[in-house]
């Protein structure tokens, strides 16, 4: 990922402990600046050495760091303790369940630095927690729509307001379908892939023009939500515009651009009489079938042409 992209965010100590399952030694302020997905391991820092010192990453120290740093006379654990934390780290984390000494802890309550610890095996941690910081540093960004998950395929529906979205979206949910989230729908690029979840106070929930709001969760059961889903395909409804050329063959293909990453993309006309569930279902069976490498409309204009 660019780390031009790259949104900085500040998070709870203990929101933080609870995602990766951490113990929380010492909490310091109670919250931390996450700037960069990159961790860093102090060997180099606990022996002295500062320069190229990736001081906005989380540091992570393992049997080797904690080895090196317990072999160090009082005085210099003190002060090589200080410099590593004037530095403004975001935290430290010792992984293994290692012992923690006085003089160790005392270090970050001076420097109101937060002291977090694992159970886990130094590599296997950075790997889980590299995961966690490429999510929630994730660039991110908010539309207007609506995100169902059909038969596997993210298909993201966008349109005017009141073209009908959330009325499709609820016949697909009671065709078997899942909502992810209807009206906002926030999007975060991890990896170069867009991931679509909802805003926290508005999961489960969908607006029915002339009926409100219902909770789809209760109405339908867990299997009609997911919380996340990537997002594969924009489908942009649209009331049919009779001086407007509409794709037939499906081989004219369409983009959408959300934060650098082009999504594939169909235009819908809406008449009255349409079965827009089916179309949907249509319309996504048909994209994971061109991502297979079967394209129906490639295959029918080579038939015309002879080659098939």
């Amino acid at each position: 990922m660019d780390s031009n992209l790259i949104e900085s965010t500040v998070v709870k100590i203990s929101d933080f402990a609870k995602e990766l399952k951490l113990e929380v030694v010492y909490e310091g302020s109670g919250e931390m600046n996450l700037t960069t997905f990159n961790v860093n391991r102090p060997g180099l820092q606990l022996a002295g050495y500062f320069d190229y010192f990736g001081e906005n990453r989380v540091q992570v120290m393992g049997n080797a760091e904690m080895y090196y740093y317990n072999e160090k006379p009082d005085n210099d654990k003190t002060m090589v303790m200080d410099m590593l934390m004037s530095n403004s780290i975001p935290c430290v984390i010792v992984c293994r369940d290692l012992e923690i000494s006085d003089i160790f802890l005392d270090s970050f309550k001076n420097n109101n630095v937060p002291l977090l610890r694992t159970y886990m095996e130094t590599t296997a941690f950075i790997n889980n927690l590299i995961i966690y910081l490429n999510n929630v540093l994730a660039p991110k960004t908010t539309k207007h729509g609506v995100l169902v998950d059909v038969f596997g395929v993210g298909v993201l529906l966008t349109g005017k307001s009141g073209i009908g979205k959330s009325e499709t979206a609820l016949e697909l949910i009671k065709r078997g379908h899942r909502l992810v989230s209807d009206d906002a729908v926030i999007i975060r690029n991890v990896q170069n892939s867009l991931i679509g979840t909802s805003p926290e106070i508005i999961r489960h929930f969908m607006e029915i023009r002339g009926i409100g709001i219902m909770d789809v969760q209760r109405s339908y059961g867990v299997r009609a939500t997911a919380d996340e889903k990537h997002i594969d395909l924009v489908v942009e409804m649209e009331h049919w515009d009779s001086n407007k050329n509409y794709d037939r063959l499906g081989g004219n293909t369409l983009f959408e651009e959300i934060l650098g990453v082009y999504v594939p993309k169909i235009v819908l006309p809406i008449t009255p009489g349409r079965n827009l569930p089916i179309i949907l279902e249509a319309a996504a069976t048909t994209h994971a079938l061109r991502l297979s490498g079967y394209d129906a409309a490639n295959i029918l204009i080579e038939k015309s042409m002879g080659k098939k």
